[in-house]
Order: structure tokens, then C-alpha cells, then sequence
């Protein structure tokens, strides 16, 4: 084997590498999710408190990705779509990063909601949980397979994250209204319904990335895969 085919083989290697890292630390930001959404629904302080305390492994993760994306970088110099790889791997690092960051947001609210009388049955926002946590898993699964038809599927999923948020948003002013020892709690399910939905923008933007590593075509801002 001549060394420019051992320098090739072994950035592939380098490289899948650092796709099996960003997929494990999207496993650990979507389990400090379900974690912190769990925690609300059963009221339960020692899963609140694992959320709250799961985030350092992401963080550490964050840290050792952006490590091996600059080192690739520098050290292999990458063209053509294994450049936009490299660069979009840094950019869904980044989001997965934020994703720990709201499973916190999540958890803290559910502190404060555990310590209140509850103000409803919590149905859409495990809904919406789910649907948060099944996008950035296919987001992920899309940029392992460089699959852009999975991708186009988790940008449409959006839309129903946003209605879902707006039809909690509704039903818990409806409560706020009608009683006002609720606003407090109330306001916290508002918030993390919120939190919910920038996870699932989080999840859209790493489904953008996927499209524009495979076609080099920035959809940003909604633009639909096949519209040019």
C-alpha cells in the first residue's frame, strides 16, 4: 500500500470515528431529555436530579469532537463533501451541545413544578418530547447515512412540535384565567414546551446540515429539498 493510500484509509478511519463520537453524545443529550421529561410527568426528584447532573459527559464530549474535527482539518486538508463534513460535524457538535443545555432548562423547570400542586394531566408535552427526541435521532441517522430523504423528513416534522406548542400555550393561559394559583406552574409547562421546540429546531438544523454535506444546497430558513 503506497502512503498516499494509508493517509487516505486513515482519515476514513478518523472520520468514522468522529461520527460514532457525535452519535453518542446525541444517545446521551436525548436520554438527559427523556430523563428531565420523565422527572415531570412522574414528579420525581432523583430523576430530576440525574437530568441536572447529566450534562458534564455531553460537555466533555463537545469538547473532544471539536478536537477531532480541527485536527482533521489541519492535518488532512479535506475537499468536496468531506469538508462540508467536517464543517457540519462541528455545527451539529454545537447543537447537540445546546440540547444538553435545554434538558437542564427541562429539569430546573420540573424542580419547581414538583414543588406545586399539579395543574393538569400531562399528555402533549410527553407528545411533544417524543416527537422532539424522534427527529434529532433521525436527524443523526441521516448524517451517518448521508441520507437526505431522512433529513427531509425530520424538517417536516417541525411543524407539528410548533403546533403542539402553541395548543399548550392556549390550554394553560385557559387555566391561568380561570385561576390564578396556577400561573406559576403553568408557566413553567409553557417554558419547557418552549425548550422542547428549540430542541427540535436543533434537530432540524443538524437534518439542514445533512442535506447541504450530501448536495452542497443550503435549505436554512425552510427552503424545501427539491426546490432548487
Amino acid at each position: 500500500m503506497s502512503t498516499a493510500d494509508r493517509i487516505v484509509r486513515h482519515f476514513q478511519e478518523e472520520l468514522e470515528q468522529l461520527k460514532t463520537r457525535i452519535l453518542e453524545m446525541g444517545g446521551l443529550a436525548e436520554e438527559e431529555v427523556r430523563i428531565a421529561i420523565k422527572g415531570l410527568v412522574e414528579r420525581d426528584g432523583a430523576l430530576i436530579d440525574r437530568a441536572l447532573a447529566g450534562d458534564e459527559p455531553v460537555n466533555a464530549l463537545h469538547i473532544e469532537i471539536d478536537g477531532r474535527c480541527f485536527t482533521l482539518l489541519a492535518l488532512y486538508q479535506p475537499m468536496a463533501a468531506d469538508l462540508r463534513a467536517i464543517v457540519a460535524a462541528v455545527k451539529i457538535n454545537t447543537d447537540l451541545e445546546r440540547v444538553g443545555d435545554l434538558a437542564v432548562n427541562i429539569a430546573e423547570a420540573a424542580q419547581r413544578y414538583a414543588q406545586r400542586p399539579p395543574v393538569k394531566k400531562l399528555i402533549d408535552i410527553p407528545r411533544m418530547a417524543g416527537i422532539a427526541q424522534s427527529m434529532l435521532r433521525d436527524a443523526l441517522d441521516a448524517f451517518v447515512r448521508r441520507d437526505t430523504g431522512l433529513a427531509q423528513h425530520v424538517l417536516d416534522e417541525d411543524d407539528k412540535l410548533d403546533e403542539l406548542k402553541t395548543q399548550i400555550f392556549r390550554e394553560l393561559l385557559t387555566y391561568m384565567l380561570q385561576d390564578p394559583s396556577t400561573i406559576e406552574p403553568a408557566l413553567d409547562l409553557i417554558l419547557i414546551s418552549r425548550h422542547l421546540e428549540r430542541i427540535g429546531d436543533h434537530a432540524t438544523n443538524i437534518a439542514e446540515d445533512v442535506i447541504f454535506i450530501v448536495s452542497a444546497r443550503d435549505v436554512r430558513h425552510h427552503a424545501d429539498l427539491q426546490g432548487g
